[in-house]
């Protein structure tokens, strides 16, 4: 039954693309005019309207068979950004050259998107925002919730550009735009060319491959200027340690061999120039370390709560300057092998850079509530070698509580942010804990010192 509906809600959303592409707004006027004649016009021998089916039929069917000699040769190169950010709109440069032999004139210009359709399995496992409030004929059939998946998937785009007449082996250049509905990867398929019929109701389309992608980061607020809490704390392993496994440390200078020095440090050069053990001598590293935990534990999927936490994190890490410590984002994500994983990203001291642990954002999911205990042990584990913590909470129950307690207990400088609609708000005073809610966070950040 629920493969039937899959395979029909497939169906209606191609035939609905195939119409939005190709009808202009008189092709849909005669095409609504020609259905209510059908409708009304089912006695051929009692009703004109029957004839008046014919006639608009007729006029769709010319018109289509135009549109199919409508072609166009060209060469395409687009300039798209690496990143984008979503409700924000973004714009670019397309170039096409004309490589027919004819002038292409009454052309326009539009972006195409990959097949947005969602797969079964994400169909069925994926919960439309606020699902649980509809009937249960809309949460059997799950139409909002296919309408869901492939709007947050497409950005809006604008209308189609106007191209100007285009002799042979010309090139021109216009700027068309995007805005994102929603963070995450924007895949591009092509460009398509239209053209409208002589009777103006079916645009010709030629389609031109130009697959790319661009990343739609999370959208981001204003902070007050923060200085972060903490002092500096020996790293094992100095600035090496974030890219690569071991206890290399700062190389200082050489100096001769002395008792209990460990082999592999002998420079064997020198050893040889000299003829005396020679090692090399290390500087221990000292700087401060920050950790950004993001709750991700969510059971009503990506509802706005969970967007705007996301945002927060966000604004955190665009906001804050990494050059002289390091950051690390920590979280609980699904992974397609794994149900549940620890992700864990590291930033500053000529590591990762702030657009990409935004990139990292803007891939993530909502996990069980329950698995914040993972993230806690995981957090309290590094203790030794933090300096503070930013903790982004989705929910306030015992196990958080207790978190934020035991991370206090340790020394550790803590600034706890819980994001959660109004109704949910905590009915205990939390001392050191900012709530922000959807539609006020920007207020509630500015508040923070």
């Amino acid at each position: 039954m629920r493969r039937g509906i899959y395979l029909l809600l497939r169906f209606v959303s191609a035939l609905d693309h195939w119409l939005r592409e190709r009808l202009t707004r008189a092709g849909w006027l005669v095409l609504g005019a020609g259905a209510a004649a059908a409708a009304a016009g089912i006695d051929l021998h009692q009703t004109v309207t029957a004839q008046a089916f014919v006639l608009l039929s007729a006029l769709l069917a010319l018109a289509f068979v135009a549109s199919l000699g409508f072609r166009a040769r060209l060469e395409v190169q687009r300039e798209l950004p690496r990143y984008a950010t979503a409700g924000e709109r973004t714009a670019y440069r397309v170039t096409l050259t004309n490589r027919g032999s004819a002038t292409l004139e009454g052309a326009t210009v539009a972006e195409r998107f990959r097949d947005p359709r969602p797969a079964y399995g994400q169909w069925c496992r994926t919960r439309e925002p606020g699902e649980e409030h509809r009937n249960w004929f809309d949460r059997e059939v799950g139409y909002f919730r296919w309408r869901w998946l492939i709007e947050r998937r497409v950005p809006e785009t604008d209308d189609e550009v106007a191209l100007p007449a285009l002799p042979s082996g010309a090139s021109h250049s216009l700027r068309l735009g995007f805005t994102p509905r929603h963070r995450g990867r924007i895949e591009f398929s092509g460009i398509r060319l239209g053209r409208t019929d002589p009777l103006g109701l079916v645009r010709g389309l030629a389609h031109h491959d130009r697959a790319a992608q661009v990343i739609a980061l999370p959208k981001r607020y204003r902070l007050p200027a923060l200085a972060l809490p903490g002092r500096r704390k020996f790293q094992p392993g100095g600035v090496s340690l974030a890219a690569s496994v071991g206890d290399s440390t700062e190389f200082l200078a050489l100096r001769d061999y002395r008792p209990g020095d460990p082999l592999q440090r002998l420079h064997w050069k020198s050893f040889a120039r000299t003829g005396k053990p020679i090692v090399k001598e290390f500087q221990d590293e000292f700087y401060e370390r920050h950790a950004l935990v993001l709750d991700t534990g969510r059971v009503a999927g990506e509802d706005a709560v969970f967007e705007e936490a996301i945002a927060v994190a966000a604004s955190f890490v665009y906001t804050l300057d990494t050059q002289e410590c390091l950051l690390d984002l920590l979280f609980v994500g699904n992974h397609a092998s794994d149900a549940l994983a620890m992700r864990t990203y590291t930033a500053g001291r000529g590591q990762l850079h702030a657009e990409h642990l935004l990139e990292v954002l803007a891939g993530v999911t909502p996990s069980a509530p329950d698995d914040f205990e993972v993230l806690a042990r995981t957090v309290l584990a590094r203790r030794a070698s933090l300096a503070s913590l930013i903790v982004v909470l989705l929910g306030w129950d015992e196990a958080r509580r207790e978190f934020l307690a035991a991370a206090r207990g340790t020394g550790l400088e803590v600034r706890a942010l819980l994001v959660c609609a109004a109704a949910a708000t905590p009915r205990e005073h939390v001392p050191g804990l900012a709530l922000l809610h959807p539609g006020e966070i920007e207020r509630g950040l500015a508040g923070l010192r």
